[in-house]
């Protein structure tokens, strides 16, 4: 009997203490004070409680799921760094501007003073450079990690690297040469003078890289409106299977680059080159994304990836 009272006795106690701290948000102070305990004797009450299972906290807190879907994609792709943002828009303009703005806040939070930031042109890099907001004092030099192509501000890495420098409050370096060379020894001759050997070297040894991922599956993607095609290389890509690109560089479905012939003629880092660099961001979204960020995440080249749970999933689903 004197056992059962007993039980009963610490039972009461151990209920009082959780009630007075998680119902009535007292402090363990306080209920030491109330119930005559001391705080070490309060202390352990609340913390075995929750080793036995006695206490569930329940989170009810926004975008929950989305920070559960970026430990799973962590954790199955093996990824350092992914950072989701919830797929509220139908409109895919919308729907990327929401991640360029996110994407645009973790850069600012990740850069430190006199970093070096490479980037590629496309349109994933343009919306982030319009919707980043300004900051001063960060002195950071922003540099193309590849040739540019005339026509269009977004495929003008040089025009998206002075604009993000300016926002950052930075500098940029120019690279004067084209992304695509016709032969592999114009590419050669290209990436070995002096201006452009200065700022690809400067580019491999930045602290941050910033890219899209490009898909090439359809056949009619941006990638194939950047350069001019001869002798069936365009018929290449579906022969051989690529999945996407970043810095234009193609890659199979385990992330390996392929097919030489084109990709030796870039002006511009290589997937390898990529690996090296500290932080390597990848930024992209859509359900035509999901094999080109599976195949990325396959071949290591990124470390962080920005993109909406949507997407995400579809990752996880096809990894």
């Amino acid at each position: 009997m004197q056992t059962t009272t007993k039980s009963l006795d610490v039972s009461r106690l151990v209920s009082k203490v959780l009630f007075s701290h998680y119902k009535e948000n007292r402090s363990q102070a306080e209920i030491s004070k109330s119930l005559d305990l001391s705080p070490a004797k309060v202390n352990r009450i609340i913390r075995q409680a929750r080793e036995e299972g006695l206490v569930e906290i329940i989170l009810n807190i926004p975008h929950m799921g989305v920070m559960e879907l970026e430990k799973q994609l962590m954790a199955r792709t093996g990824l350092p760094k992914a950072v989701l943002c919830p797929s509220y828009a139908d409109d895919p303009v919308v729907g990327f501007t929401q991640i360029a703005e996110v994407a645009a806040e973790f850069l600012q939070d990740t850069l430190r003073k006199n970093d070096v930031i490479c980037i590629s042109g496309g349109k994933a890099l343009a919306t982030i450079v319009d919707v980043m907001k300004p900051v001063k004092g960060m002195n950071v030099t922003v540099v193309p990690a590849t040739g540019g192509v005339q026509g269009r501000h977004f495929t003008d890495v040089n025009y998206l690297a002075s604009a993000l420098a300016e926002k950052l409050g930075g500098r940029s370096m120019q690279l004067h040469a084209p992304l695509f060379a016709d032969t592999q020894s114009d590419r050669d001759m290209l990436i070995n003078m002096r201006a452009t050997k200065e700022v690809l070297d400067m580019a491999r040894h930045a602290d941050i890289a910033l890219a899209g991922i490009g898909a090439v599956a359809k056949g009619d993607e941006s990638y194939f409106d950047l350069r001019h095609w001869i002798n069936g290389e365009k018929a290449l890509v579906a022969e051989n299977q690529c999945k996407g690109e970043v810095f234009a560089h193609l890659y199979d479905q385990s992330g390996s680059a392929c097919i030489p012939v084109l990709n030796d003629k870039l002006v511009g880092l290589s997937l390898a080159e990529m690996r090296q660099i500290p932080v390597s961001i990848g930024v992209a979204a859509g359900a035509e994304k999901v094999m080109p960020i599976a195949a990325a995440l396959r071949g290591g080249f990124l470390n962080t990836l920005i993109t909406d749970e949507s997407t995400a999933q579809g990752v996880l689903d096809a990894y």
